[in-house]
């Protein structure tokens, strides 16, 4: 790289690079709207409801996102929104303004749009039908929309009724002509129909209304009925001027006489505590501040935040690849304590409060984060990770079980295993001592040893501890069936990683018999982390479902469930997708294959074979393992970096299925940078080449043995453009600190302890 096209680089905005319609299609289920790191509002375009020929089905082609790409008829603004998520949930409160004739009938009101622009903090459109430009920003609990009309008479609606989630109550009441408060439903994530929760909102227009009214969903009448004429099946109270409660409904504001490019502004707060604390988050966020400051805030919040990696050298698009993903993984999880510190005590009726200074955070997708989206919080906004910590182990205090699938205090039971252990566990190994690591300990004992008819986490425990596996026909969970051999290989990582803190912890203590206890559960937990060795079936060479009669199943398909459905014992995946999901004893399952080689082939086969699903979780770490093995150590560069070209994309479907809550993206963050978490709960790293010919990373000093920095270099191997065509990076050497490295897997602390990491490549096509 010249030293002008290095200065070019560094003078361009990080947030330029980040493309926020990646993941709208495909199923990425990401959205474009703006919202703030980490935070609690979020303001999506909303268009997943049906245009005036068609009806709305959420679930069709599973529509678990507010926005898809490739739909143009846009219903309104939603508020609250989950990124990258396989279930429909939130994504509620919609505003929409139209102009001349009023309906609130979104069939009616809904209209095709042109002008779509989309920036970390900001999004922008323009409403055919209406000849309205509507734009939406947001500050870490509220949102600033504003709408510019064509003049004449013109509305802003606030429908309760419609959005993402399953429930439809809500509650509205008015406040004055230019402000309305009030709470909707929400929940029932993933069908779970008792984890509901409200949201309370304030909403507020900077412009006297010249009426204004309630409206709900009628339900089906009599012919003699009065039908408003107007409204259509749906009923307006315009001489009614208090509150209103029920289904589906909602309030418009009505302006006369607009002048033509009037603006108006929509400000919301939002809390899940209360009415009173959305004002306060309101009022306080946005205090007197204009649409222009708010969004300039919200991009100078996303710059600094990007700017904590740094990257050098590599193509446009490898820095566009790399920001857009750095910008999903810093969108959950997200807060949910108000800005007096208060928030919903997880499955009660009460509210806590945090420290000034801190956090409580909400939506954590632990089955997916726990593998690496956490790792890199740990490493590189370890002062929101340490709020993370907290979080989580409160909510054990407030309801007696850590979190799973935990979304706004609310426990779903989403997905399986015991996720909490290896990213407690991760953490606390990597020098996050200020948390109450004791209440953690008991609570992980608690999980793995309370039998399974009282059992929150692990339901199916029983035969676990038994017999050392889970059989088929023994649980089934939800409408996804019989998930045995999933959940036990959940539970084998997670006992790992509760083995390793044991150790940890018989290291710290000075008394002799916690010492001995502590040993004795850590032999304990490895022990019963080994027992993924049942379910290895020599004839397949894969691991196989077994019956409650202790056989195989028989007959077998290890390719059933490729298509993401479910086959017997296995979960939204097949054989080959769980097969090599046991990272903690690799060396085991080689042994078990007949050795290196035969490890080796068989894990090619499943990359040459198409058996490798580089959307789903249990499998996305299989590139790593390569490197294991002396001199297979390629493979995993020229994998990873096939893998990545195929899959991800500057374009909407440039995220291989579901994101996940920024899982997919920091699987790609991490393979760029050179380095990849590879076990939960175990502090290390397996490396390959990485994309970047610099890469300076931020670092807490406190955690990383005085270093305020981790400086990635490469040296040799493709240049830029040649880099988006076939070939690789073969690595020839690497300094670690200035030493020459001869592992292909380092520890955490040896890697933030170095400071620097250097790699000698050699480009291969």
């Amino acid at each position: 790289m010249t030293i002008l096209s290095l200065f070019t680089a560094l003078a361009v905005s990080l947030t330029s690079y980040v493309q926020p319609f990646v993941g709208t299609t495909n199923f990425g289920a990401t959205n474009p709207g703006a919202v703030l790191p980490s935070g609690m509002m979020s303001v999506s375009p909303f268009n997943v409801m049906g245009s005036k020929l068609n009806t709305w089905d959420k679930d069709s082609r599973w529509w678990s996102t507010p926005y898809v790409y490739e739909n143009k008829y846009f219903t309104g603004f939603s508020h609250v929104n989950l990124s990258g998520v396989g279930c429909p949930d939130l994504g509620s409160l919609l505003t929409m303004p139209t102009s001349g004739a009023m309906s609130v009938d979104y069939h009616l009101y809904g209209s095709e749009y042109t002008d779509e622009y989309a920036e970390p903090g900001y999004y922008s459109l323009t409403l055919s039908s209406h000849g309205i430009k509507a734009e939406a920003t947001a500050t870490k609990r509220s949102s600033i929309e504003r709408y510019t009309f064509p003049g004449g008479e013109g509305h802003i609606i606030l429908n309760l009724g419609e959005g993402l989630t399953n429930e439809s109550g809500a509650y509205v009441m008015k406040v004055s002509p230019t402000e309305i408060r009030g709470m909707k439903v929400l929940g029932t994530f993933c069908y779970n129909g008792q984890a509901v929760f409200p949201i309370y909102f304030v909403l507020r227009v900077d412009k006297v209304p010249s009426s204004g009214a309630f409206f709900k969903k009628q339900r089906p009448m009599t012919a003699e009925a009065a039908w408003d004429s107007d409204a259509g099946k749906y009923k307006l109270y315009t001489k009614y001027e208090r509150e209103l409660a029920g289904d589906d409904i909602g309030y418009v504001f009505t302006f006369k006489d607009l002048g033509e490019g009037e603006q108006i502004c929509v400000r919301m707060g939002v809390s899940f505590v209360s009415m009173d604390n959305a004002l306060l988050n309101l009022e306080t966020e946005q205090n007197g501040k204009t649409f222009d400051t708010v969004r300039t805030d919200a991009h100078d919040a996303w710059e600094e935040d990007l700017g904590r990696i740094q990257v050098e050298g590599g193509s446009l698009q490898d820095r566009q690849i790399f920001y857009t993903a750095l910008y999903h993984a810093l969108l959950h999880p997200n807060v949910e304590s108000d800005v007096n510190g208060e928030y919903p005590l997880m499955e009660g009726g009460g509210r806590g409060k945090v420290q000034p200074g801190h956090e409580r955070y909400t939506v954590f997708s632990l089955w997916d984060t726990y593998r690496n989206v956490h790792q890199l919080l740990s490493l590189v906004y370890p002062e929101r990770q340490a709020d993370m910590l907290t979080s989580m182990i409160d909510m054990s205090k407030e309801w007696g079980w850590m979190p799973k699938w935990e979304l706004y205090s609310r426990e779903t039971f989403t997905m399986e295993g015991d996720p909490a252990i290896p990213v407690i566990v991760d953490s606390y190994l990597k020098g996050f001592k200020d948390i109450d690591i004791d209440w953690a300990y008991q609570a992980f004992i608690k999980s793995a040893t309370t039998p399974g008819k009282d059992n929150r986490m692990r339901p199916d425990i029983d035969p676990y501890i038994e017999r050392g596996y889970i059989p088929l026909n023994w649980f089934s969970q939800d409408f996804s069936g019989d998930n045995s051999v999933s959940h036990a290989l959940e539970y084998y990582v997670a006992d790992n990683a509760l083995s390793i803190l044991c150790s940890a912890l018989a290291q710290e203590c000075d008394d002799p018999a916690k010492k001995e206890d502590f040993l004795s559960n850590a032999s304990l937990f490895r022990t019963r982390s080994l027992g993924w060795r049942n379910y290895y079936s020599e004839e397949f060479g894969t691991l196989r479902p077994i019956n409650k009669d202790g056989s195989f199943l028989t007959p077998f398909n290890p390719e059933d469930g490729a298509d993401f459905s479910n086959a017997p014992g296995f979960h939204e995946g097949s054989a080959w997708n769980y097969t090599f999901y046991v990272p903690h004893d690799v060396e085991g399952l080689a042994a078990l294959m007949g050795g290196k080689k035969a490890f080796v082939e068989t894990l090619q086969h499943v990359f040459d074979d198409n058996l490798f699903d580089p959307a789903n979780e249990p499998d996305i770490a299989y590139p790593y393992l390569f490197s294991r093995f002396k001199g297979e150590e390629y493979r995993t560069q020229k994998t990873v970096r096939e893998v990545l070209r195929k899959n991800f994309t500057t374009l909407p479907d440039g995220i291989p299925g579901n994101d996940d809550t920024g899982t997919m993206s920091s699987w790609a963050l991490f393979s760029m940078m050179g380095f990849y978490p590879d076990c939960p709960g175990e502090p290390y790293y397996t490396l390959t080449s990485p994309f970047f010919e610099k890469v300076t990373i931020t670092l807490d000093p406190g955690l990383c043995f005085g270093n305020d920095t981790l400086v990635i270099t490469k040296h040799g191997g493709l240049r830029e453009e040649e880099g988006l065509g076939e070939g690789y990076d073969r690595i020839t050497s690497m300094l670690l600190g200035g030493k020459k490295l001869r592992s292909y897997r380092i520890s955490h602390e040896e890697l933030t302890r170095s400071g620097t990491l250097s790699f000698n490549c050699r480009a291969v096509r």
